[in-house]
């Protein structure tokens, strides 16, 4: 049995693809991973929220190509990922059922032609870091000169969008090190839709980002986590974007947090993608207020934060790239 064979076996195995359809539809290239299975496996079926399989996987590929963000690529169909199919068949005219159906994959498609999957091979940089621990006390972050990543994993993840536990079964029985040929969703060469304007919508309800175009309609979207309405609510209306920063540090201010400790000191945390506002900070005219990245990507969309709104680091970044101080943003219900 061929290389790549064997890999496109065991591949189906960890992303729950029956191993006889790979291998019939499989077909065995002399020296290279056949990546044309996973392109061109069926897609006929629907999906829906629950749904766990390659098939999953692909969607969110798709839909992370198309600027509409499932926040981590796990083969699992979540909420995040049921939001952006709605917004993503909004944009394109469709029916908003939040299930991806052949009409749904026809547009997915058509958005993006490149191979789904990519081979990377790790360098001696990425395995350099520097890794550390983050520490959950506030005090000990403050003593360190940077929050890097913790993991060699966790920044493979955050740099190809995926979750890592999802790495490791796209890549089984590889060793994450310097050296090692790895495979990894093919995202990072995603272009901004040209449409996009300064203006962006903040549904509370859905947690949802959304960019609109110059016509007014929805561009790109991305799932957020938002603050609660008990801890200084982000008022409905209209704000603007006052200032921008990369590798931004934080100010820890226990006075506005309520669920900060009695004794907790104010404290300076320096940069990094563990930050607690990651790697990118957009001010808004609300004091105290930003769009922000956050070190805890699975958490997006999922969870109530102490203020602010926090995207994946990787969102947040493309969304620096296109959005300018000034911009618009109407938060809604």
């Amino acid at each position: 049995m061929s290389f790549s064979r064997r890999f496109l076996l065991v591949s189906a195995a960890a992303l729950g693809l029956a191993p006889a359809a790979w291998a019939r539809d499989a077909k065995p290239a002399a020296n290279a991973l056949d990546f044309d299975a996973f392109n061109a496996a069926d897609d006929s079926l629907a999906l829906s929220q629950g749904a766990k399989s390659a098939a999953v996987a692909r969607a969110q590929i798709l839909l992370d190509r198309a600027w509409f963000s499932p926040g981590e690529i796990d083969g699992a169909f979540g909420q995040n990922m049921q939001r952006m199919v709605r917004a993503f068949q909004r944009s394109e005219g469709l029916k908003e059922s939040g299930r991806i159906d052949q009409g749904t994959w026809a547009a997915l498609r058509s958005a993006s032609d490149a191979p789904l999957l990519a081979r990377y091979t790790i360098t001696e940089q990425d395995a350099a870091g520097p890794f550390e621990k983050t520490p959950a006390d506030m005090a000990e972050r403050a003593k360190m000169k940077a929050l890097p990543y913790q993991s060699l994993g966790e920044m493979l993840g955050e740099r190809f969008h995926v979750n890592p536990g999802y790495l490791k079964r796209l890549n089984p029985g590889v060793k994450i090190a310097a050296g090692s040929e790895i495979v990894v969703p093919n995202v990072r060469e995603s272009k901004a839709p040209a449409r996009l304007s300064q203006h962006l919508e903040i549904d509370k309800g859905e947690r949802v980002l959304y960019v609109l175009d110059k016509d007014g309609q929805l561009a790109a979207g991305f799932p957020i986590s938002i603050g609660n309405e008990d801890n200084d609510p982000l008022p409905l209306g209209t704000l603007t974007i006052k200032n921008a920063v990369d590798n931004p540090s934080f100010t820890f201010d226990p006075r506005l947090l309520k669920s900060a400790p009695q004794d907790a000191q104010k404290a300076e945390i320096a940069p990094g993608p563990n930050n607690p506002v990651g790697t990118i900070w957009l001010g808004l005219s609300k004091p105290h207020w930003g769009i922000h990245g956050t070190p805890d990507p699975s958490t997006v969309g999922h969870s109530e934060t102490n203020g602010c709104i926090h995207l994946t680091n990787w969102d947040a970044e493309r969304l620096a790239k296109v959005i300018k101080v000034g911009a618009k943003v109407e938060v809604q219900a």
